[in-house]
């Protein structure tokens, strides 16, 4: 509760007044759960529903899950020692748990596949990438791996498959290579980064591997190596060029018209793959080298399609 006392009086008129969304008609009624001693102080102890509240009381509570379509859908784990479990994340699977993703987040699946509570991501991927996710095991050990991530001494490997426009900056001939630098800004409560001017914070390097031909005469696969690891840093780079990402749901240009279905069928997963991540574990001396068993072009149906 605030420190100056403006959200005061009775538990349960409180919260209601703090959260609204509490008195959701498909929600437990916030009574009941007052009943139940879910509402509970720092300590544990349960709160009543018209216990007087002074400036800087806690009250702690679990949100309530709404129904959640988990699919049924194998999680392959690409490793698993004391230190790491490396997961081969499909498409559309968040890597945490967040708004509808839930139950169906990757790491609430590997928790209850494994039974290992206390895994923790040890960097991320986007909901819709798919590949190479790794997880620490060891709470101590955590911020150490997660360093390596901060301090960009991981080697990330990724591979997409683009569809540049006429006028895109890129390169287009299998061998040619470039290195893009942006200075991106993600704001919170926004979907989208937006490229800005300002001093550079991201920076990938790209490659060209091959030009696709036949009905898909003009996409290109190429390998792309972020030196850093902003929010969408690969799809919002590529797209600022002229050159994006198919099956992009949220950086494709609103004027340019979506191509034909024999390139971009119904459902198309985001053809972005992690498929490499390479570095020195800092605890156990070992190079650490994983690599996605998926491959591009993904199926034509997303994630529990």
């Amino acid at each position: 509760m605030p420190q100056d006392g403006t959200s005061a009086g009775p538990a349960l008129e409180a919260l209601s007044r703090r959260f609204p969304a509490l008195g959701d008609p498909e929600a437990t009624p916030l009574p009941a759960r007052f009943a139940a001693g879910e509402i509970v102080d720092s300590e544990g102890r349960a709160w009543g529903p018209q216990d007087a509240l002074s400036p800087g009381d806690e009250l702690w509570f679990h949100r309530e899950l709404r129904p959640e379509q988990v699919p049924p859908i194998e999680v392959k784990i690409l490793h698993q020692d004391a230190h790491l479990l490396v997961l081969d994340k499909p498409h559309d699977m968040a890597t945490m748990p967040r708004g509808a993703h839930i139950l169906a987040s990757a790491l609430v699946r590997l928790r209850r596949q494994t039974g290992i509570e206390t895994l923790v991501p040890l960097h991320r991927l986007d909901r819709r990438t798919a590949g190479v996710l790794a997880f620490g095991i060891r709470p101590e050990e955590r911020a150490g791996y997660q360093q390596l991530f901060a301090r960009t001494e991981v080697d990330k490997e990724y591979e997409a498959r683009i569809l540049p426009s006429i006028s895109s900056s890129l390169p287009i001939l299998p061998g040619e290579s470039c290195r893009l630098q942006d200075h991106l800004v993600k704001r919170r409560g926004e979907l989208t980064a937006q490229v800005l001017p300002g001093e550079i914070n991201a920076e990938s390097d790209v490659e060209v591997l091959a030009a696709e031909t036949g009905e898909a005469d003009g996409v290109l696969r190429v390998l792309l190596r972020p030196r850093t690891g902003r929010t969408h840093q690969l799809r919002i780079q590529l797209a600022s060029r002229g050159a994006p990402i198919l099956g992009e749901d949220l950086y494709w240009p609103a004027q340019r018209p979506q191509p034909s279905s024999q390139v971009w069928p119904e459902q198309l997963p985001l053809q972005l793959l992690a498929r490499r991540l390479r570095f020195l574990d800092p605890f156990t001396g070992a190079q650490r080298d994983f690599h996605s068993s998926q491959v591009l072009p993904a199926g034509s149906r997303t994630l529990g399609q």
